[in-house]
């Protein structure tokens, strides 16, 4: 039988405020353990939350951007479980009334637009860490991430591969960076995501039964739990079981999830109306003042990228969607550069360099401004294409110009018609049987002599000038 699977998300982003969601602990990462957390963070009893107001700007900010309707009256709730780094017992989140909902994401996936609904976004506080020792006989709880601001992105199951989740999960780290809320830094912790996955019978309408794999930390290991986790549902149903609802943990190392718990459901948590803190009314004048603030975003800057610049869809999606990329190239543009080979060397030899050193965009060394120049200096035919990726790996390592480096390098390409002359002669005298094998069809011979010439000119021949050359000594 074949299967259709069904996947749903639930993405936790932490906001980037100065301080916390309910106290003015700083929000900062990677603080000694328990040095960042206070009586209201650490549950101590009879302490008063007080809601941070740019915690709801953000909350808005992001619903705007993924195009959802912003409740005008809101509240927050009690979410109850018992677990060692929850000090109080208790999460504040939302549950009813969640500040945005009834929005969607458009992802570019396979060559063609796919819309994904997203069902709600709210916000709750994160809580404690905990770090289990080496021998498995001790824990140690650090409170320094309770308290700290987040939002949950919980998605409609639209996603039927985990290639368009890894896609959405992208676009959705993108949009974040763009409007600035979060800076999604996976390896802090600060995006991460719980998997739902089901699989039915093809052409069957109604769900599966599902299971959730809870904080998973990265994106591919997001796409291994799916792929896991849709494998696994599928053999036992072959097998004729039946698919209990259940949380799993996701274990990166071995490849595999493992059974936590039953599914709980929204009645086991016991949620109820938040006493402690006022409910909350955004006005209309409110939204939209905070939609004014928000950029252009990845799928308009892809839009635009075609129309105005001419870049395929293909090159459009790779820099649109990606903020650090998108970045420099817009900068560049405004320094004058070609948009079409701007995107070329980012896309090429800049991506190339940058996942050697296990790079983003954002630590490229140079200025936009350098990458032009580069650029032009071959338009110009000072330099080779060749000579100019050598010009771009000390790049990478100096903060000297272009031109400097082409002069230090004694990479200045020769144009001079007199001198290529010679050189091409000297090349078609060595090799006197070339024009014979060029005429029986070998046009080979073209390409071995113009290197012959590049050889002799240790690079610097403008091949641009070489080519006609000796093609019409071939040819006579």
């Amino acid at each position: 039988m074949n299967y259709e699977t069904v996947i749903g998300l639930e993405v936790h982003a932490e906001l980037n405020t100065k301080t916390k969601i309910y106290c003015s602990c700083a929000n900062e990462f990677g603080a000694e353990p328990n040095t960042k957390c206070c009586p209201i963070c650490s549950g101590m009893p009879g302490v008063l939350p007080s809601l941070n107001e740019k915690v709801v700007e953000s909350c808005v900010k992001a619903g705007l951007a993924m195009n959802c309707e912003i409740t005008e009256y809101s509240k927050q709730d009690r979410k109850n479980y018992f677990y060692p780094d929850l000090p109080k017992a208790y999460q504040i989140s939302q549950f009813d009334l969640p500040l945005c909902h009834d929005g969607y994401v458009d992802i570019y996936v396979n060559g063609e637009t796919k819309r994904i609904g997203i069902t709600r976004i709210h916000i709750e506080e994160d809580a404690g860490k905990l770090i289990h020792g080496l021998d498995g006989k001790e824990s140690f709880a650090d409170y320094n991430r309770c308290g700290v601001p987040l939002i949950e992105i919980v998605t409609e199951p639209d996603f039927r591969s985990p290639e368009e989740a890894h896609v959405f999960l992208e676009t959705l780290r993108n949009i974040l960076l763009f409007i600035g809320v979060s800076d999604c830094k996976m390896q802090e912790g600060s995006l991460r995501c719980d998997v739902n996955v089901s699989v039915r019978p093809e052409g069957q309408k109604k769900l599966g039964t599902r299971s959730e794999m809870k904080n998973v930390g990265t994106f591919k290991g997001a796409v291994k739990a799916m792929e896991f986790e849709r494998d696994r549902q599928i053999a036992i149903l072959e097998q004729g079981g039946t698919i209990q609802q259940e949380t799993r943990r996701w274990d990166d190392a071995k490849g595999e999830s493992v059974l936590l718990r039953s599914k709980e459901d929204a009645h086991d948590y016991r949620y109820f109306p938040e006493p402690d803190i006022m409910p909350i009314h955004i006005q209309a004048e409110t939204v939209e003042e905070i939609r004014k603030t928000i950029p252009e975003l990845p799928n308009e800057k892809f839009k635009r990228y075609m129309d105005e610049y001419g870049l395929s869809e293909y090159d459009a999606s790779l820099i649109a969607f990606h903020i650090y990329f998108a970045e420099f190239f817009e900068k560049c543009i405004q320094e004058g550069g070609n948009p079409k080979a701007i995107s070329n060397w980012c896309l090429g030899d800049i991506s190339k360099i940058l996942k050697q050193k296990e790079q983003e965009a954002d630590a490229i060394p140079f200025a936009p401004k350098a990458l032009v120049e580069l650029t032009k200096l071959v338009e110009a035919d000072k330099i080779s294409n060749t000579s100019a990726k050598k010009v771009l790996d000390r790049m990478f390592e100096t903060d000297k110009s272009p031109e400097t480096l082409v002069e230090e390098m004694g990479l200045l390409q020769i144009s001079d018609n007199s001198f290529l002359e010679g050189i091409v002669d000297e090349v078609m005298a060595e090799n006197p049987d070339t024009p014979a094998q060029y005429k029986n069809g070998k046009t080979n011979v073209l390409g071995f002599l113009v290197g012959q010439v590049m050889k002799k000119s240790k690079g610097k021949a403008n091949p641009q000038m070489v080519n006609p050359m000796i093609k019409e000594r071939l040819e006579k």
